[in-house]
C-alpha cells in the first residue's frame, strides 16, 4: 500500500478569473469545475458604487480588465474570464469584443466574457429568441436587451428585480417565481443574468419544469472558459452541460 504523499500531484489546468469588486458567489463558480481544474479569483479594486447603469459602465474598462487578467499571470491560466455580465454588455458588442481584446493583450492565452459566452452558448444550442429575467434595475435590464439585440437574438419577455446591492442573497425561491412568471411559449430558452446571483441548484429543476434550456451568467461563463481550456463543466441535468 503506498505511503501518505507518496504519488505524484493532480496535475491541474489553471482558469483565471477577473470579477467585480462585489462579486460574492466564489464557490458557486468551483461547483462547475472539474477537480483537474484550478480557478485564479483575482477582483477590481473597490469604488463606492451601487450595482447600477454607472458601475456597469465603470466595470466594462478595458483596462481595469487587463489589470485584472494581468494578476493572475504569474500562474499561468490557459483562460482568463471576465465574470461580469452587466460589465461586458454596456458596451454592445464592440465593448464586449474590446474586453477580451484587453485580456489577451495584456497576456492571457484566451479570454471570454459572461456575455460573449452568453452569444456562444445560444449559438451552441441554435438559439436566436429568449427571455431575460435579471436582478437589474429597468435600465439595466433594457442594457441587456440592447446587446442581445444588437447580437440579432430576440428577448421575448424580460423581468429585473430592481435590486442595486446584495443581490447574491436573493433566495432561490425568488429567482424560480422570477424565471416561471417570465417564461413565455415562444421563448426558445430563459437566460438568468448577473453572475453576483446564485442559480446552480435551481436549473436542472428549472429545465425539467419549462422544458427548455436555462441558462445563467455563472454557468456560461465556467462552461465557455472551460470549453476553450479543453474541459468539461460538471452540471448534473443541466442542458448546456450535455450538449
Amino acid at each position: 500500500m503506498p505511503s501518505i504523499g507518496s504519488g505524484p500531484p493532480l496535475l491541474q489546468t489553471g482558469i483565471g478569473v477577473v470579477a467585480p469588486y462585489d462579486f460574492a458567489l466564489d464557490r458557486e463558480l468551483w461547483r462547475w469545475v472539474p477537480d483537474d481544474v484550478s480557478l485564479y479569483l483575482t477582483r477590481m479594486p473597490y469604488v463606492p458604487l451601487a450595482a447600477t447603469v454607472e458601475m456597469a459602465m465603470h466595470i466594462s474598462e478595458p483596462a481595469l480588465v487587463a489589470r485584472g487578467a494581468i494578476d493572475v499571470l504569474a500562474v499561468s491560466p490557459l483562460v482568463t474570464a471576465y465574470a461580469c455580465t452587466s460589465g461586458s454588455f454596456i458596451g454592445g458588442l464592440s465593448g464586449e469584443a474590446a474586453l477580451v481584446a484587453a485580456m489577451e493583450e495584456a497576456g492571457a492565452p484566451a479570454g471570454v466574457t459572461t456575455s460573449g459566452a452568453l452569444l456562444i452558448a445560444l449559438r451552441h444550442l441554435g438559439i436566436t429568441r429568449i427571455a431575460a429575467v435579471t436582478p437589474y434595475t429597468e435600465d439595466l435590464t433594457d442594457g441587456l436587451g440592447a446587446y442581445l439585440a444588437e447580437a440579432e437574438v430576440e428577448v421575448v419577455a424580460t423581468a429585473g428585480l430592481g435590486l442595486t446591492s446584495e443581490i447574491w442573497t436573493v433566495p432561490y425561491a425568488t429567482t424560480i417565481d422570477l424565471v416561471r412568471d417570465t417564461d413565455t411559449p415562444d421563448a426558445e430558452a430563459v437566460f438568468v443574468s448577473c453572475t453576483n446571483l446564485p442559480t446552480y441548484d435551481v436549473i436542472a429543476a428549472l429545465e425539467a419544469d419549462l422544458g427548455k434550456p436555462v441558462l445563467t451568467a455563472n454557468q456560461v461563463t465556467m462552461w465557455a472558459a472551460l470549453t476553450l481550456a479543453g474541459r468539461k463543466a460538471v452540471g448534473p441535468g443541466q442542458r448546456l452541460l450535455e450538449r
